[in-house]
């Protein structure tokens, strides 16, 4: 781990909703590697259970970032904190285009973004907001209507908090990734035509991993970040260039 940022988050509370699995969890590595007290939470139980047992450095939470009142609570308990990430999210696919699958995704991608806000600005005190955005922030999904709809929502969202906070000292951005290896990226993986095409659109030629998005997150959540705020970095390997 690099020097400035073991400097900086040694000793610091940092949260992470979604920080079970996934991208959660390759950030949030980084910031326990830089010395930071990783409170991460799961959807359930079992995800807790497990997430546990493969990374113990965290501390872990069952919180449904759907449940205001728990969201509230929690951050009651937790208290003060460097930085807030928010990488509680879900992507339906076919269930979207349902209305009860739409308003699920709707209500973890952004509405529960929102809460976690709302309920960790009081303890943020000059710190950091990091919400997870997408490649599909900037443009369609027609498999997943609702993700992408959450997507370009949660990059309005992160320009919106960060005009609004930022008389609190909090900066408010978001990372945009491309084509991550995470389970939610089994299927498209898992298909050879559609892993051909994907990876033939990315100029760096691979799929990115969750350890790609996290020097981002700890430049951005960082005092070398501090005039930035407001901003959407899409960390794709170049796919949205291409």
């Amino acid at each position: 781990m690099t020097t400035w940022a073991s400097e900086f988050y040694a000793g610091r509370h940092v949260v992470i909703t979604g920080g079970t699995g996934g991208i959660g969890r390759g950030i949030g590595q980084a910031f326990a590697d830089a010395g930071a007290f990783v409170h991460a939470t799961g959807a359930t139980q079992a995800e807790v259970a497990s997430a546990s047992a493969e990374e113990p450095r965290f501390r872990y939470t069952e919180l449904d970032v759907r449940n205001t009142e728990q969201v509230t609570e929690y951050a009651a308990q937790v208290g003060d904190i460097a930085a807030l990430i928010n990488c509680a999210g879900v992507n339906l696919r076919a269930a979207e285009f349902t209305a009860i699958g739409f308003e699920t995704v709707i209500d973890i991608n952004l509405t529960g973004s929102m809460r976690t806000a709302t309920a960790f600005r009081p303890g943020l005190r000059g710190g950091a907001i990091l919400n997870i955005g997408s490649m599909f922030s900037f443009f369609g999904a027609p498999h997943a209507p609702a993700y992408a709809a959450s997507k370009h929502a949660v990059a309005g969202l992160t320009k919106s908090l960060a005009v609004a906070y930022a008389a609190d000292g909090i900066r408010v951005n978001a990372l945009a990734p491309g084509w991550i290896e995470t389970a939610m990226t089994a299927v498209p993986r898992a298909n050879p035509t559609r892993n051909a095409e994907l990876m033939g659109r990315t100029p760096m030629g691979r799929w990115g991993t969750p350890a790609d998005l996290a020097p981002a997150a700890l430049f951005l959540c960082s005092p070398l970040a501090g005039f930035i705020t407001g901003a959407i970095l899409p960390v794709d390997g170049g796919y949205m260039a291409s």
